[in-house]
Formats: structure tokens, C-alpha cells, sequence
């Protein structure tokens, strides 16, 4: 079958010139994560909580199955391994930088809506009560201890403040938007880079591009399961991600069934500019020497392979075009 190979773009040839290329873009990153940090620290809304509603709120106050710690890992730090193992069998620094730089705004812009939306809305966690009265009572048992307002019926909580203001934060669940932005990032990366939609039917492809997307539902599910979220707080995570994901993805790739699916808008656009002569290279900072892009290499097979995209294979014609009017 045929193999096609558009050049070595490495981070020693062409790294620093695409980071100069973004720098706004990290610029942004910084920004986006100084916000993210101070919607932490801010106080929520407090929603009212009356007496009745406290029947809904009296779920055991457990320990998270997944800590909070482990978010990154699993949403940031794997995807980031599986890119950087991809660019060293590639060695092509625009789908490395791109991916990682994607990746990130991914989680981030999503860490930001959040976080935002939680601080607003202040829904109660479905463990409330607890947080709320840790010793259990309610009930007013201590004449000197109020535990309702007399006038408005909102509860009056006697907890630790700080778990008592996580407590106020549970619509929508961070840990879902969180993992579906990182996983789904990963699953539509994955899905351009094994060609899943290049019509030949192998479901083992299929499969592969859905286990990120399995991850993150199992991190999802775990938030309701132990009682820091209602269904609604999980759906919602869960759909804010996975949008934010598929959006910041397009941004920089093409979609996963596009000829050219394999790899980013500004690697093809390098390539477009590199035939344009010596005159666009010196008014383009990211370009390429013509001589950096290798040869087609065929099989003993002599058929043609999906792979080679209607992109870089226009590519290639315009450059050979332009080599023989040279002669």
C-alpha cells in the first residue's frame, strides 16, 4: 500500500518559530487558568435550603472514588503522554503543539464555564445535610442553637465553612466537564490519527477511539455514586466538556473523516506556503524549505492509500509543477 511522509518538522527545526506563532494563544492559557483559580477562592451563592428540602439532601457524606487530584492526571497528563509518544513516531512539532495547545484550552475554557456556573447557581449537594449538621441534629434540640431562620425558613448551618461552601457547588459536576474535556479531546485526536472513518468498516478502530469517552463516563458516574452530585450536575458536566472539546478540537484539526484528518490546519498550510518560493518564505515566519519535504514511497502492492490526502497530494503535484517549469 502506498505510505506517504511530508517531511520532518521537529522541535529543534521548527519548535521555537510555532511557539512564537502562539504566544498570544499561551498568553490566553495563563489568563484563562488566573480566573479559573479566583472562581475557586470567591464565595458561592448560597440558595435557599428550607426544612423540607433537607429530605432530599441526606445522603451519606462520603470519600470521592476519584480525588480530586486525579483529575489532571487522568483529563490533562495522559492525553499529553499519548500526544508526545504520537510525535515521536511522527516527529511533526505542528501536530504536536497544536494537539497539546488544544488540549489545554480545552480543559480550561471548560474549568472556567464551570466553575462560573457553580459559583452562580449554588445548588445544594445531594449530601448537604451533613455538611450542614455534621453531628446530625436539626432539630433544635439546644434552645440556644438556631437551626432555621424564624422569618425566611432557611437553614442556618453550624459545619466548617469550607465544607459547607463545597457543599454549595454542585451544578455542574467539575469532575465530568473536566474528564469529558480532556477525554473527548483525546478520543477526537485519536479518531483522525487511526483514520476510524476511512470506510473500510474495522469496529476495533471504533472501539479505541470510544474508550476515552468511556473513562470519563465512569468518572461521572462515580460523582453520583458517591453522593456529590445529582444526575443532573453529571449530564450537564458531562455535555459542557464534551462540546468544548469538540469545538476547541476543530479549531485545530480538520474533522477526523476529512481527507486531511490526520493532521492539523497549520501543518497543511506550512506546506501550501513552502511551494510558494523564496519570496513567500520571507513573508511567512513559519516556512519551509522545499527540500524538507520527502519522496512518495510506494509498496510492491502498487495500490493507493486513503492516507495520502487530497490536501498534501495537491501539494506535492504543485511542487513537482513547479520544479520542471524551473528546468
Amino acid at each position: 500500500m502506498a505510505d506517504i511522509q511530508l517531511g520532518a518538522h521537529t522541535i529543534r527545526s521548527h519548535g521555537t518559530r510555532v511557539a512564537k506563532f502562539h504566544m498570544h494563544d499561551w498568553i490566553i492559557l495563563v489568563l484563562l487558568g488566573i480566573i479559573d483559580i479566583i472562581l475557586n477562592v470567591i464565595e458561592p451563592f448560597h440558595r435557599f435550603v428550607g426544612r423540607d428540602m433537607m429530605t432530599d439532601l441526606r445522603y451519606p457524606l462520603k470519600s470521592n472514588t476519584i480525588p480530586f487530584w486525579a483529575v489532571p492526571l487522568i483529563g490533562i497528563v495522559l492525553p499529553t503522554f499519548i500526544i508526545v509518544c504520537i510525535y515521536f513516531k511522527k516527529q511533526n512539532v505542528y501536530d504536536l503543539h497544536n494537539a497539546i495547545l488544544g488540549l489545554l484550552f480545552s480543559v480550561l475554557i471548560t474549568g472556567v464555564l464551570t466553575d462560573a456556573i457553580k459559583d452562580a447557581v449554588g445548588r445544594p449537594r445531594p449530601d448537604f445535610f451533613w455538611r450542614c449538621f455534621p453531628d446530625g441534629n436539626d432539630v433544635g434540640a439546644d434552645a440556644f442553637v438556631q437551626v432555621y431562620d424564624k422569618v425566611t425558613t432557611n437553614v442556618i448551618c453550624h459545619g466548617d465553612k469550607k465544607v459547607i461552601k463545597e457543599g454549595h457547588k454542585s451544578f455542574p459536576s467539575g469532575h465530568s466537564s473536566w474528564s469529558f474535556a480532556g477525554m473527548g479531546f483525546l478520543a477526537w485526536y485519536l479518531a483522525g490519527k487511526i483514520r476510524v472513518f476511512d470506510r473500510r468498516g474495522h469496529v476495533a478502530k471504533l472501539c479505541i477511539v470510544l474508550l476515552p469517552l468511556l473513562c470519563a463516563a465512569l468518572i461521572a458516574i462515580s460523582r453520583v455514586d458517591d453522593y456529590w452530585h445529582h444526575w443532573q450536575d453529571v449530564f450537564a458536566g458531562g455535555f459542557i466538556g464534551l462540546v468544548v472539546a469538540s469545538v476547541c478540537y476543530l479549531q485545530f484539526f480538520p474533522p477526523p473523516y476529512d481527507a486531511d484528518g490526520w493532521g492539523p490546519h497549520a501543518y497543511f498550510q506550512e506546506l501550501a506556503n513552502s511551494i510558494n518560493g523564496p519570496t513567500a518564505a520571507a513573508a511567512d515566519a513559519l516556512t519551509v524549505r522545499p527540500t524538507e519535504i520527502e519522496t512518495l514511497c510506494l509498496s510492491s502492492e502498487g495500490q493507493q492509500n486513503p492516507s495520502v490526502s487530497r490536501g498534501s497530494g495537491l501539494v506535492l503535484r504543485e511542487m513537482e509543477a513547479g520544479a520542471g517549469s524551473m528546468k
